[in-house]
């Protein structure tokens, strides 16, 4: 088993979270994991990216090549885009589609749209819409971490487990809020497969 990943995003969207759930996640299940320092200026509105690697195997390196990554994990639709040269030709990109303009000279979100329906394995997913239906908007990370759970062969309650255990330092309702962003974005991903 091993599955590598290029998490994206803007600083401030959760990214280093989602690193942190996946891997205490591959921890619970007994997996080596590796993640490279994220890259990027990741101070509010600074385009970020890291990769991870998980294997039940011992990792090498903590660097994936070009053209061999399973999942691109992205909470913002361009910088999703921006690292498809890493994604293998049976990956898969997991998307926010709501972009977070952080540049003067922000793509046409529609022309974005457009080029992740072109790739051959997608899910696109309005995980900022999905946060809000719960209450939070700040769990739109979690959506989008959720709809990437089918993807990483790891069972769904240790992903469960990684999310508690991230959160459980701001209490049990935000532990809670977060296990439904969780879970509603791995509903939405399995929908979208059919």
């Amino acid at each position: 088993m091993k599955t590598d990943i290029i998490l994206a995003g803007v600083g401030g969207q959760g990214i280093l979270t989602i690193a942190a759930s996946i891997g205490m996640a591959a921890l619970h299940h007994n997996l080596y994991l590796k993640q490279a320092e994220v890259h990027g200026m990741s101070q509010r509105g600074g385009a970020v990216q890291s990769h991870l690697r998980i294997s039940d195997r011992d990792i090498a390196s903590d660097l994936i090549p070009l053209g061999t990554a399973d999942l691109i994990i992205s909470v913002e639709p361009m910088e999703g885009l921006r690292y498809l040269p890493y994604l293998s030709e049976n990956g898969w990109l997991i998307t926010n589609m709501n972009p977070v303009k952080n540049i003067p000279d922000y793509p046409d979100p529609d022309q974005l749209i457009r080029a992740i329906k072109d790739i051959s394995n997608y899910i696109l997913v309005d995980a900022d819409q999905i946060a809000s239906e719960i209450g939070s908007k700040k769990s739109g990370n979690m959506v989008v971490m959720g709809a990437a759970t089918p993807f990483i062969d790891i069972p769904y309650s240790s992903f469960e487990v990684g999310v508690g255990k991230i959160f459980v330092r701001k209490g049990e309702e935000t532990v809670k809020i977060n296990l439904e962003a969780l879970r509603r974005g791995r509903e939405y991903s399995e929908r979208m497969r059919k």
